[in-house]
């Protein structure tokens, strides 16, 4: 399969359904709105809702329930981008190839957004009208794994322990840690979302778990070179930065071929792990090849 293709085509469905479920720029409160769709359509690879349809298609085929669940999460990783980049965490000025939603909207705004869009992905999860005919059990669980990802046992936690790791020597072991939550929760969450909303076996969720945890740690080695590698037209925002904050990355300890090398190895071994399903989890297997390689 052409990932590139599938890619588009899941971006596009995505990108559809959020412009039909989040306010126009003209709802009041006006201001809170345009900030919100300035950040959330600044030109986002939707990896993670993708992964969640990906998925889902892996298991059986997705009810018209997966894009809600699947954009989600693409809410909530754009409310974490928009507080990253604020002069109390990041403090970036560019994201995307754009000014930061703080330099554009004042950061009273840029933190409301952020607490708007977290909020607006519980609705999207909980809503009967989009979730017409899936099975409430398997509702509640969706919306348990989404808190669990994002929440501070997940990605706020993983935040938490990057801020208080910076310009500290730190060990590998709790490099790991730190990227295990910061990054590979909701990656772990959007994969489990699908795969229970396609009605997972036990068996099948186990696989596909272990497949998103190692995903999860390529994706973060990935984002650790090319903050050292790319350049600030290829990433959107300045390069460089990690050093600059006094952050210890994988390239800190392996080097960049090494964290490369990496990287590669928890590719293989997440595909590894769909050794038992059939040709649709393709996509899957492509796009853990995609994340590794990617340039932005």
């Amino acid at each position: 399969m052409v990932i590139t293709a599938y890619l588009d085509q899941k971006r596009e469905e995505v990108d559809r359904f959020l412009d039909s479920v989040v306010p126009d720029a003209r709802t009041p409160p006006t201001t809170l709105h345009e900030s919100i769709r300035y950040s959330l359509f600044a030109g986002g690879k939707r990896v993670r809702p993708i992964l969640a349809i990906a998925a889902a298609e892996a298991v059986g085929t997705p009810t018209k329930a997966i894009l809600p669940i699947a954009s989600s999460l693409e809410l909530i990783h754009t409310y974490s981008l928009i507080h990253d980049d604020l002069p109390a965490m990041d403090n970036d000025d560019y994201r995307r190839g754009k000014p930061t939603n703080h330099k554009v909207y004042g950061e009273a705004m840029a933190i409301l957004a952020g607490d708007a869009l977290l909020t607006l992905a519980f609705d999207l999860c909980s809503r009967r009208d989009l979730l017409d005919g899936l099975d409430p059990l398997r509702q509640v669980q969706i919306i348990h794994e989404l808190a669990v990802g994002a929440g501070n046992l997940g990605m706020v936690g993983g935040q938490v322990l990057d801020i208080q790791s910076e310009n500290k020597d730190i060990d590998l072991a709790t490099l790991q840690n730190i990227h295990t939550h910061k990054t590979g929760m909701l990656i772990r969450a959007a994969v489990r979302m699908g795969a229970i909303a396609a009605s997972a076996t036990p068996a099948q969720l186990e696989r596909l778990t272990s497949y998103a945890e190692d995903v999860g740690l390529a994706f973060q080695i990935a984002d650790d070179v090319l903050n050292v590698t790319g350049t600030r037209e290829q990433l959107g925002k300045n390069a460089n930065t990690d050093a600059q904050r006094g952050k210890k990355t994988y390239p800190t300890f392996y080097g960049v071929e090494g964290a490369r090398t990496l990287a590669e190895q928890c590719t293989n071994r997440a595909i590894s792990r769909l050794e038992t399903f059939d040709a649709k989890a393709d996509p899957l297997r492509e796009l853990a090849k995609y994340i590794t390689a990617r340039k932005n």
